[in-house]
């Protein structure tokens, strides 16, 4: 019997109400809306348009009922580190301030030196990539600006959370999303109240970190009842849920807006090496680990994309092929590349600030992107094998990235590695499983998995040889220094 489920898959970009069929074990998605997610300016803040994300998912959900389709349940993913904060009446106060917005510049040094703590502290403690936008800096920066409604916070929510209680009424804490705070000890999976202090928050705005696939409340539709499920609701988790990883061998690389490169671990990886490596142990399934680093990935190239409307991304790759190889290489994880007015502009004066010679055609900067991302991604995929003790000796490729073949093949190529890719819409996929799990339809993530590699068009790709790749590697090192 065929089951269903309403996977509502939320990016930096764009948002999606899709359903998820399970039926023979092979599991197929229908979109049912897609709708734009910008970030809107309020005065000078750039913030998330949650109102009109909220109405848009309720249009999908009417969308979905109107066919007549029984719907099991409905879950939630978004990106991590954001999150609303309520009054006792369950009112959000401030704007939903998004984490590209520049409060958090220089916060993190501002927190250590406040409350006298040291870097590797934190790290040891929470695991956790220190980015300049996660929660406990977004935190302290609302803090230290004391805004009039500081004293009525009663609950913070995660975006996922905050989207569940606007559909059920209940406030909730899934573990995944909350792992990437930066404020839960990741050994123990419970808020650190001495990092919570130090940022200026209190206790009691937390509820208890709950691990996900869990049916939570009701959504009413008139006379339907839709089972809310929290799922593994950070973007990432869900798509890592959805990724078949057969060996403890392989690597995954989430590849869209953000690339995020990683290997799937039942503990975590905290070590003065890890720390070195700036290395993130976000939650996963079943209490595991998502050991990995997140690079500034595709966004690079939908900004440029942005800067030039008429291109397609077909023109992007046949621009990239025109031009010379590895001649323009920068650190795509520079803070000038996260929000700039112009990316290309940002991109000829990183190179113009450090006095080397700069791209200065499209061609050339769209190739510099290209060569910079793969190279991070073999960086990091010795960073990852040298901090776990393990060789890596494949990678899967899931997400949206992944239907760029020349990206793929550039990246089995400078790895040196085996590529296999889809799924694609693999957060989507994975929040579907997890509903089916917590819904007892599917009784494993192994088994999930299993099912969405067998309902994949799973393409392969095998290293060719790059003349001069061990020097071009060797210079990349000592330009991201």
């Amino acid at each position: 019997m065929m089951k269903a489920v309403i996977a509502i898959d939320l990016g930096a970009s764009s948002g999606r109400v899709m359903v998820g069929y399970l039926n023979n074990k092979k599991i197929e998605l229908e979109e049912f809306h897609r709708f734009q997610n910008q970030q809107v300016m309020h005065g000078n803040e750039s913030c998330w348009d949650l109102y009109s994300i909220l109405e848009e998912i309720k249009v999908g959900i009417n969308k979905v009922v109107a066919t007549g389709v029984e719907i099991t349940s409905l879950g939630i993913d978004t990106w991590g580190v954001d999150f609303v904060l309520l009054d006792k009446f369950g009112k959000h106060l401030g704007e939903f301030v998004s984490y590209r917005d520049a409060r958090t510049q220089g916060v993190q040094e501002k927190l250590q030196e406040d409350n006298h703590l040291l870097r590797q502290d934190i790290y040891h403690t929470t695991g956790i990539q220190f980015l300049p936008f996660n929660t406990i800096n977004q935190l302290k920066a609302i803090n230290d600006q004391q805004p009039h409604w500081y004293s009525d916070i009663d609950t913070l929510l995660f975006i996922p959370d905050y989207l569940n209680y606007k559909l059920s009424g209940v406030k909730h804490c899934e573990y995944t999303n909350a792992s990437t705070s930066q404020l839960l000890d990741c050994k123990e999976k419970v808020w650190n109240k001495a990092l919570i202090n130090a940022c200026g928050a209190k206790m009691n705005w937390f509820l208890p970190p709950k691990f996900p696939n869990r049916i939570i409340g009701q959504y009413h539709l008139n006379d339907i009842q839709i089972p809310v499920c929290s799922v593994a609701s950070h973007d990432t988790a869900s798509a890592v849920a959805a990724t078949p990883i057969t060996n403890e061998k392989m690597a995954y690389l989430s590849s869209g807006t953000w690339s995020l490169l990683g290997v799937e671990s039942y503990e975590p990886y905290t070590s003065e090496l890890a720390y070195q490596y700036n290395l993130t142990n976000e939650g996963g399934v079943d209490g595991r680990y998502r050991v990995l680093k997140n690079i500034m990935g595709l966004w690079l190239l939908q900004r440029i994309k942005a800067e030039n409307p008429s291109l397609t991304f077909q023109d992007i790759t046949s621009l990239a092929r025109q031009a010379k190889p590895f001649r323009y290489v920068l650190n795509p994880n520079d803070n000038d590349f996260l929000n700039p007015t112009s990316m290309t502009q940002a991109i000829k004066r990183w190179f113009r600030q450090r006095d080397l010679e700069a791209p200065e055609t499209l061609s050339e900067v769209i190739r510099c992107i290209y060569d910079s991302l793969v190279l991070t991604y073999d960086k990091v995929l010795t960073e990852l094998a040298e901090v776990t003790g393990k060789p890596i000796s494949e990678l899967r490729i899931v997400g949206g990235g992944n239907q760029d073949q020349f990206l793929n093949q550039l990246c089995a190529d400078v790895c040196q590695i085996r590529v296999s890719t889809e799924p694609t819409e693999a957060s989507a996929l994975g929040n579907v499983i997890n509903q089916f799990i917590a819904s007892n339809i599917i009784s494993s993530l192994e088994e999930g998995r299993q099912i969405i590699d067998a309902s994949s068009n799973v393409k392969n790709f095998t290293a060719r040889p790059i003349e001069g790749l061990e020097k071009i590697k060797f210079q990349f090192q000592q330009i991201t220094k």
